[in-house]
């Protein structure tokens, strides 16, 4: 018998058969990690299983490769948290959603735990979540191993009026060093580059998420089939998208 215990987010659950539940935990020790829960999808459990809360989990299998079990207790309840603020639990969603569709399954990886955990405390806490929302997609890319280098310009090596990004190989360009070729680089917005945060308008917000974006396709959801019409990246990202567009309008 295989058992583990870990601190867990919750990123999904899924009804399985009549009340059982497939549950997919981001942990700190052992990555994403789906386990079944028997009973979750029932009415005593049903509010333990929202994604964003976070849980102490045992998981139990007769052998490494098999789903498991799980056996968890609430540690803290964020998606109730939540629950009358239509903005901040869409970005909710498009975190945990975006986090389990892009990592691999049994991979550590404790750096993105705690970028999670620090998101989703900073979005019960209020202002300024959209921006720490975009730089979560950053630290994700850059878990994976595709991490942008905003630091400085590639042509140049000035840390100056960085305001573009090459979508060849993820590294800022200048505005003065992109001229020429501006037309082919993705703009950068200046938050992402500043020193402290101050209020980021939705439009720069918007610019952040196309810049992602671009490269969450390419290169962490490159391997899979585009689930709908608009592309491979999770409907609640889209929706996020939808409603900061509104903002901006």
């Amino acid at each position: 018998m295989i058992e583990w215990s870990d601190e867990g987010i919750v990123l999904s659950a899924r009804r399985h058969g009549e009340s059982a539940a497939i549950v997919s935990l981001l942990t700190r020790g052992h990555g994403r990690h789906v386990g079944l829960v028997r009973g979750g999808a029932g009415r005593r459990a049903r509010g333990l299983y929202e994604p964003g809360n976070r849980v102490t989990a045992a998981w139990r299998a007769r052998l490494a490769e098999h789903l498991g079990h799980y056996a968890c207790e609430l540690a803290e309840s964020r998606a109730a948290q939540l629950l009358d603020d239509a903005a901040r639990l869409a970005g909710l969603a498009a975190a945990t959603a975006l986090v389990d569709a892009a990592l691999p399954e049994r991979e550590p990886h404790a750096r993105l735990f705690e970028g999670l955990d620090g998101f989703i405390a900073g979005l019960c806490a209020g202002a300024g979540w959209p921006a720490a929302y975009v730089r979560l997609e950053l630290d994700l890319l850059a878990d994976l191993g595709f991490g942008l280098d905003l630091a400085r310009c590639a042509v140049t090596g000035s840390v100056d009026e960085l305001a573009y990004v090459s979508p060849k190989s993820g590294r800022a360009v200048s505005a003065a060093a992109a001229a020429p070729y501006r037309d082919r680089l993705l703009p950068l917005p200046r938050f992402l580059t500043a020193a402290a945060d101050a209020a980021v308008p939705a439009a720069d917000i918007l610019v952040g998420l196309r810049l992602t974006g671009f490269f969450l396709v390419q290169h962490a959801f490159a391997h899979q089939a585009p689930a709908a019409a608009r592309g491979p990246l999770p409907a609640a990202r889209d929706r996020l998208i939808d409603r900061l567009q509104r903002a901006a309008a």
